[in-house]
C-alpha cells in the first residue's frame, strides 16, 4: 500500500481535470505531466466523468505516475474507482464511510475540511492529509491559522479558485500542494506552474 506520504509528500502541484471530454482531459493531462506536475485529478461527479479518468489512469500508468478521482462521495463512486485502478481519491467534505472504504482498498483519500473541527475528525480517522476546500473562500490567514497553530501534522492541498499567481501565496501561507484547474488551459500561467512543480522536493512550504 503506498501511504499519501509518498504520493503527496514533495509535491507542490496538482492538477484537477473537470468534466471535458475524453480528449481534452488526456491532452490537459498530459500538458500537466510534461510540465512535471505528478498529481493528476479527474474528478467523476457525473457517470460520463469515468471514461476519461479510465482513459487518463491508463496513460498514467504507463508513465508510473499516480491518478486519481475526485468527487468520490458515494461508496459506489469509490468501488468503481478502485476496479480502475486509482490511486487516490478526494471528496469536497469528510464521510467516514469513504475514509474507511479507501483504507480497506489501499486508497490514499483527501477529505474536504473547512473548519478546525472538521480537520480534528479527519486526523481521528486516520488523515494526515487532507483538501482545504474553499480554498480562495478559507483565505491565507486561515492557512496561516491552522499549519500554524493547532495542527502543524496535518499536510493541506488548497483547493478552489488557485492558479499560477495565487498558488506560491498559498504555499506560503502553509499549504503543502496547491490544486489547479483552469489554468493548465491558460498558456500564460504554464510557465509559472512548470516553476512551482520542479521546486517540489524543495524543503518547506
Amino acid at each position: 500500500m503506498t501511504g499519501p506520504d509518498d504520493l503527496f509528500g514533495g509535491q507542490r502541484v496538482m492538477a484537477i481535470l473537470r468534466n471535458l471530454p475524453v480528449a481534452d482531459t488526456l491532452r490537459l493531462a498530459r500538458t500537466a505531466w510534461d510540465l512535471g506536475i505528478e498529481l493528476v485529478e479527474v474528478p467523476v461527479q457525473s457517470p460520463s466523468a469515468f471514461a476519461a479518468l479510465e482513459a487518463v489512469v491508463a496513460e498514467g500508468r504507463e508513465r508510473g505516475l499516480p491518478v486519481g478521482a475526485g468527487t468520490v462521495v458515494h461508496p459506489d463512486q469509490l468501488e468503481r474507482c478502485a476496479r480502475l485502478g486509482v490511486r487516490f481519491t478526494v471528496a469536497p467534505g469528510l464521510d467516514p464511510a469513504i475514509v474507511t472504504g479507501c483504507a480497506e482498498r489501499g486508497i490514499a483519500h483527501l477529505p474536504g475540511v473547512a473548519t478546525a473541527s472538521e480537520i480534528q475528525r479527519a486526523v481521528a480517522l486516520g488523515c494526515t492529509w487532507v483538501k482545504a476546500f474553499p480554498a480562495d473562500a478559507l483565505g491565507l490567514r486561515w492557512f496561516r491559522g491552522m499549519t500554524g497553530g493547532p495542527f502543524p501534522d496535518v499536510s493541506f492541498v488548497a483547493t478552489g479558485g488557485m492558479d499560477a499567481t495565487t498558488a506560491p501565496e498559498y504555499l506560503g501561507a502553509g499549504a503543502s500542494v496547491v490544486a489547479v484547474g483552469s489554468a493548465l488551459a491558460d498558456p500564460d500561467q504554464l510557465g509559472r506552474l512548470a516553476e512551482l512543480a520542479s521546486a517540489r522536493h524543495v524543503g518547506g512550504a
